[in-house]
């Protein structure tokens, strides 16, 4: 069922007088194999035409860092951390460091001038357990997002205090039968 606040009409403002509130939604799952649901989600939005940014933290080897997001469809940007490695330990290199640091300086920034509609932070949770990000920077960063962003926020072991301020928790486990 599908309900309809205003209707539009034809050749006026699509601005609204009212701002729906973006939600926080959280993937977890001890195997890492949910990214492709949070794509397919972040996919389909774009797709309707609302900007979204994906953000992989402790995903390298392809040299882009900020500076050259990769446009995967006309309103999704793809932004993957300056390394040349793929990050699965806290200790990192002085540079890797500083790349992952620009990262999350950059996300903060374009999402406080609400350049992006849907935001999905993908294994925040492991860079928050490396003590890459703090829990408390994350924490501030969804508390002051501009309200009508909606935030993704994917990794194994998510902190207890963001499962807590988390409008939506989305466990995938693995079952087994005969």
């Amino acid at each position: 069922m599908v309900s309809q606040l205003e209707a539009p009409t034809r050749g006026g403002s699509s601005t609204l007088s009212y701002s729906i509130e973006g939600l926080v939604q959280v993937f977890t799952c001890p195997h890492r194999s949910f990214f492709t649901s949070v794509m397919a989600q972040a996919l389909r939005i774009a797709g309707q035409g609302t900007p979204v940014l994906v953000v992989q933290f402790l995903k390298g080897g392809i040299g882009q860092g900020y500076q050259h997001p990769v446009q995967l469809a006309q309103h999704l940007d793809w932004l993957r951390c300056n390394l040349s490695r793929c990050i699965d330990t806290p200790e990192m290199a002085e540079a890797e460091l500083t790349a992952l640091d620009d990262l999350w300086q950059h996300t903060q920034t374009v999402v406080a001038a609400g350049q992006y509609a849907l935001v999905v932070l993908d294994e925040l949770s492991l860079a928050i357990n490396f003590g890459l990000i703090s829990e408390a920077d994350v924490l501030d960063f969804i508390r002051q997002r501009p309200r009508q962003v909606d935030l993704i926020l994917t990794g194994p072991e998510m902190p207890q205090a963001i499962l807590d301020v988390a409008d939506q928790i989305t466990e995938l486990r693995r079952t087994h039968r005969p």
